[in-house]
């Protein structure tokens, strides 16, 4: 499984901010495991720290903002992209004005900075959101759409068409997130010439130069709109290219508008707070698409953790019956667990296929079989014996005993047929071989008992 990230030593970028014109130095600083990425404003009497994550969006006009209080940070994308690009989890990005620099428009300035620096590889699992079913957002005002549907890694498509002849239909993706830094970091923000001066004249765009944006031409300007243009980037000349977009600025690509807007697309999804596993597919995206189905993406995970584990019954388990036998001293009839199916660092999902030929059902309420509490239980104690076990490099040479039970509860009755899925997640670290950790169990969607477990680990068996 893949480990979290952060940058080796802090890294820092000075320039303006594109709508704000704002001159602002930003500082990227290492972060420790699970704190995920955050911007901190520095530059006001107590500094506000505002977590990137897509409850905090305020605005997505020709940029993501995000807000705390009365506190704006504005434009965020393209450095978020940056980060998800190089998969760093865990960032601080410390700010002394409203908005990140705008650079050269692109995120390739922020990602060529960070492989300079170095990544570094931390303890802890990366957390990531797998698309296990198809999710979907569509805008019908602007006619946009994005989608998720499953897939082994993060992969991107865009398409854009913005019915102008000079801009055309583009197409975009990356088959995986490794090949964001190669093909789409460099890509830089454009916009059409209508767009641009409606900008310039309501103040929106104080920070914009002719070579941080590129401007496609969609309609003949009259000489006032090239005498602003001129004034707006402090240039004597602008002209037009044959290829439709102002002077003074080469396409790196044919489709660079196309994949700037799927670097924008993997910005905004950084606001749903994990990686992402899974084929994102996007239809004229813009930030209030993106950022609407990042909060889709936000509230799916908040409410997977209360959601019971995925179990499917064709996966490969992490630990058959057989693996389970050198570890734990049980044997049938006693032996309540049939297989493990996620063993991490922090939890454990195992799993118990209740059958009538179960020897308790003979004496337990044979005519309405019930399986007893108590084994209840003791199966999920087992399975939290297989976690507590694989913490020590010779698990066969040790037992785990029970110490303490809290909050206890059954909410539904469990019956021969019925598969038990058991996830045990630690409660705090282990010291002196005192494990303690929280359990649930379910029969599919249900939850069926949840406990608290203390146990210990004893050493009480020679090779």
């Amino acid at each position: 499984m893949a480990k979290q990230q952060t940058i080796a030593s802090p890294i820092i970028f000075t320039g303006v901010g594109l709508h704000t014109g704002v001159e602002t130095t930003m500082t990227l600083h290492p972060a420790s495991e699970n704190k995920g990425i955050s911007f901190i404003r520095q530059d006001l009497a107590e500094p506000v720290q505002i977590p990137a994550l897509a409850n905090f969006v305020s605005s997505t006009d020709r940029g993501t903002a995000l807000k705390k209080e009365l506190i704006t940070i504005y434009t965020v994308e393209h450095i978020l992209a940056a980060l998800t690009g190089c998969e760093i989890d865990n960032c601080e990005i410390h700010l002394n004005g409203p908005e990140p620099p705008i650079m050269d428009g692109s995120s390739w300035p922020f990602v060529e900075k960070i492989l300079q620096t170095g990544i570094v590889t931390q303890m802890e699992d990366a957390n990531c959101f797998t698309i296990n079913e198809v999710i979907s957002y569509h805008d019908p005002k602007n006619d946009s759409e994005i989608m998720a549907i499953p897939h082994d890694t993060y992969r991107v498509t865009v398409m854009v068409d913005y019915d102008t002849a000079v801009l055309g239909t583009q197409n975009a993706e990356i088959k995986s997130i490794r090949e964001f830094a190669d093909n789409i970091a460099k890509a830089r923000t454009f916009s059409f010439l209508h767009e641009l001066e409606y900008l310039l004249d309501n103040g929106l765009i104080k920070g914009g130069d002719i070579n941080n944006a590129i401007v496609y031409v969609d309609k003949k300007p009259s000489e006032q709109t090239m005498a602003k243009l001129r004034k707006a980037f402090k240039k004597e000349h602008v002209s037009i290219r044959e290829n439709g977009i102002l002077d003074n600025l080469d396409l790196y690509y044919p489709n660079e508008a196309a994949r700037h807007k799927l670097l924008d697309v993997v910005g905004d999804l950084t606001l749903c707070g994990r990686r992402i596993k899974g084929h994102i597919i996007a239809k004229k995206p813009g930030h209030k698409v993106n950022t609407e189905f990042a909060k889709m993406l936000f509230t799916k995970i908040k409410q997977e953790k209360s959601q019971a584990p995925r179990y499917d019954p064709n996966q490969a388990p992490v630990k058959d019956v057989v693996e389970i036998m050198k570890m734990l001293p049980h044997r049938p009839p006693f032996l309540l667990v049939d297989k493990i199916i996620h063993l991490d660092e922090n939890s454990v999902i195992g799993v118990k296929s209740v059958t009538m030929n179960e020897p308790f059902f003979v004496g337990h309420f044979p005519g309405t079989p019930v399986m007893p509490g108590v084994l209840q239980v003791e199966a999920m104690a087992q399975v939290g014996g297989i976690f507590a076990l694989s913490t020590v490099p010779d698990p066969h040479n040790y037992l785990t005993y029970f110490l303490k039970l809290d909050e206890v509860k059954f909410k539904s009755k469990v019956v021969p047929g019925d598969t038990l899925v058991f996830r045990l997640e630690l409660l705090a670290p282990i010291r002196r071989g005192i494990v303690q950790m929280k359990g649930e169990s379910f029969v599919g969607s249900k939850l069926v008992m949840e406990a608290q477990l203390t146990a210990q680990i004893v050493k009480e068996r020679n090779d």
